[in-house]
């Protein structure tokens, strides 16, 4: 881990903590939701139907579905390598998912991480989603640090937004 930052923010499925959730089903009960709100959705992936749900005005029905879903699979995670450095770390710490904040907070109590970590942003914590800067941004901003951070994660759409936001990277 960089020493040079005022600031560490954490990706949580697949970077702290490994959720179980079975997306397909997930994906499978979203799109009965969005169908029975009148929504074709056979050819969406699970975050295009978000993009519809918020067109439908069906947003807080599939939240409630993904949300259940992520926080049943942060209650049954696995803790990762990289929670373990977490809790050193001498500057503030955050973590910016595109899981729900709910369950990322599920997730970081089960694996007695929540009392190290200062701000928890998720993907319905603010208007927009990674890759777009601002769930990035708004975790920096709760931590009261500019663009002096990492970002760690597992994913190119983690690079990406770190990128979008001008926030250094590191790969889990």
């Amino acid at each position: 881990m960089r020493d040079d930052v005022s600031a560490v923010v954490y990706d949580l499925d697949g970077t702290l903590v490994d959720l179980v959730v079975d997306w397909d089903a997930v994906a499978e009960e979203v799109a009965a939701v969005l169908g029975e709100g009148g929504v074709d959705a056979s050819d969406a992936d699970l975050w295009s139907m978000l993009d519809l749900a918020d067109e439908a005005g069906l947003r807080p029905e599939v939240e409630a579905v993904i949300g259940d879903h992520e926080c049943d699979g942060a209650r049954n995670s696995t803790r990762l390598r990289r929670a373990d450095e977490l809790l050193d770390l001498t500057v503030p710490v955050g973590v910016c998912s595109l899981n729900c904040e709910s369950a990322c907070r599920v997730g970081l109590e089960t694996h007695d991480l929540a009392s190290s970590v200062d701000a928890v942003v998720g993907r319905d914590s603010v208007a927009t989603r990674k890759p777009d800067p601002e769930p990035l941004l708004a975790t920096l901003d709760a931590l009261g640090v500019d663009g002096d951070a990492v970002f760690v994660g597992d994913s190119r759409r983690d690079e990406l937004t770190a990128e979008r936001a001008g926030v250094a990277f590191e790969w889990v």
